[in-house]
């Protein structure tokens, strides 16, 4: 009789409830933590997922033979990352070009010449006499006027088909360091403080954004498994487009009141020619959704993941897995415990829920930091396609 190749894997001394007493045994705060991979570093990504999480749940629980991991809101990469460590294939969606241009840079070969391309571009960018500055709002607010040029150049040269064979590691390079060379604070303050910046400064820092993408990308000692990576809004993705039957689902949603990733990365979409204004008016949970006249709710909250969950169910195999990671939120002084939600929700729709506990945080190792609500902890929660 044949298996399938998605049959269950099972040790002899598997017990019923084993999964819950592997999930259990988890030191899900992470207390003593390995040095995380250069390949987590080659971008900046405030609030990221912490790659210990998927990484636990790759080696606890018995997914199902010959299937793909899955991360629907897969932000910079961090599930594809630790799937194709683990010798898996993978596929995420997010709605963010830059996170889907982050995830795709770490999961793909680097073509050999990068370092070269870097450099000739740079010499053909600074040699360019008159350059077209992009149509991007209150650009001279956020950026002095020999910088603009300098990125201008940069990107228009970049963006040439002679150059394609490179362009996402040569846009995440250039991506990289647009805060660092503007007038904003930093990655996680919104705010424009005055910098002693040179034109010349924005191609040393692009030179060397490259240099540590190289870098980086050399110290992958695993081979590559494939990892789709799916630039769309989830709620209209369609299950053919996964292509994959899927195993393991890992993700942390971006909920509500959080981070927002679209306004600390918009003048990266405006530069790079992403819509940073469609970006904004799709991304789940942005904070600025809760403060207009008609403000999203924690019930739309809810829509949004059973959303997201059916999609998951629809391409999930019997037997796998789908695991969230997610914090409380905080609206209008109301305290929303969104991980008891998506338990619930899971098993009003068919999964069989297997563990949900609290994983404490330090504030320096939240997976998803909501430091504006002050919470410590997280909700890890784990159901099961029967």
């Amino acid at each position: 009789m044949l298996i399938p190749d998605y049959a269950p894997l099972k040790t002899k001394c598997e017990a019923p409830n084993n999964d819950y007493d592997r999930l259990n045994a988890i030191d899900w705060s992470f207390s003593v933590r390995g040095k995380a991979s250069k390949v987590e570093a080659i971008h900046p990504y405030p609030a990221k997922f912490i790659g210990d999480i998927p990484a636990a749940f790759l080696a606890a629980l018995p997914t199902p033979r010959g299937t793909a991991v899955m991360d629907p809101f897969c932000g910079s990469g961090t599930t594809l990352l630790e799937a194709q460590r683990a010798g898996r294939p993978s596929v995420g969606i997010d709605l963010n070009p830059i996170a889907c241009l982050i995830s795709r840079v770490k999961t793909s070969p680097l073509p050999e010449g990068f370092l070269d391309t870097v450099l000739q571009i740079s010499e053909e960018a600074q040699s360019i006499r008159s350059v077209s500055i992009p149509d991007i709002p209150n650009v001279g607010h956020w950026f002095q006027e020999d910088i603009q040029r300098a990125v201008a150049a940069l990107a228009s040269t970049l963006a040439k088909p002679c150059y394609l064979a490179w362009q996402d590691a040569l846009r995440l390079a250039l991506s990289s360091i647009l805060v660092k060379v503007s007038n904003q604070d930093s990655d996680t303050r919104y705010a424009a403080v005055k910098k002693e910046l040179q034109a010349a400064d924005v191609y040393v820092q692009f030179q060397l954004a490259a240099q540590k993408i190289s870098t980086a990308l050399a110290t992958r000692t695993w081979t590559l498994p494939s990892a789709t990576v799916i630039e769309s809004d989830i709620l209209q993705v369609k299950p053919e487009q996964i292509g994959l039957p899927v195993g393991l689902m890992v993700t942390s949603p971006p909920y509500p009141n959080a981070y927002e990733y679209w306004l600390y990365h918009k003048y990266r979409m405006w530069w790079l020619g992403f819509d940073p204004i469609s970006v904004k008016e799709h991304e789940i949970g942005a904070r600025a959704h809760f403060f207009k006249k008609n403000h999203h709710t924690a019930e739309m909250f809810v829509e949004q993941m059973q959303g997201t969950l059916d999609l998951v169910r629809s391409v999930l195999v019997p037997g796998g897995y789908a695991c969230v990671v997610v914090g409380r939120s905080k609206i209008h002084g109301k305290v929303f415990d969104n991980g008891a939600m998506i338990y619930e929700l899971g098993a009003s729709m068919g999964f069989e829920p297997i563990i949900k506990l609290e994983r404490e945080i330090k504030a320096s190792r939240k997976s998803f930091n909501l430091s504006h609500a002050n919470i410590k902890t997280e909700t890890i929660l784990v159901l099961k396609k029967k």
